[in-house]
């Protein structure tokens, strides 16, 4: 089991700087290659490609993940709603709905008058 991790430890290291590497590169080639000729912008080093790089990884998250970094949150808050409302009888889901619609502003309630009449 040593003699595993002692073999990957390294494979992963080297992965990693080639990963960042070829990043920044790719980059740096895009940005000189399109940014000065269409807009007369600065060439940038391989520095200030993987600085770009960071920042649009920060703004924009990526990389190969989905989600960004709230999707767990927003995935947990999801099945929370999901299990307080398969807990509520109809009446009270129907209830919350309505609350729902008059505090969101999602249009005219079950039953009640329509957008044309309101308007009248």
């Amino acid at each position: 089991m040593r003699k595993r991790k002692a073999f990957w430890i390294p494979v992963a290291i080297v992965g990693a700087a080639l990963f960042v590497f070829l990043g920044g590169e790719i980059v740096k080639e895009l940005w000189n290659w399109l940014l000065p000729p269409l807009f007369g912008w600065h060439e940038v080093t391989f520095w200030q490609a993987l600085g770009l790089l960071a920042l649009c990884r920060i703004l924009f998250g990526g990389f190969g993940r989905h989600g960004g970094p709230g999707s767990k949150m927003r995935r947990e808050m999801k099945e929370g709603m999901e299990q307080r409302m398969a807990a509520m009888t109809p009446e009270e889901r129907e209830q919350f709905r309505q609350k729902m619609r008059r505090r969101c502003g999602w249009g005219p309630e079950p039953g009640g008058p329509s957008p044309e009449a309101a308007a009248h």
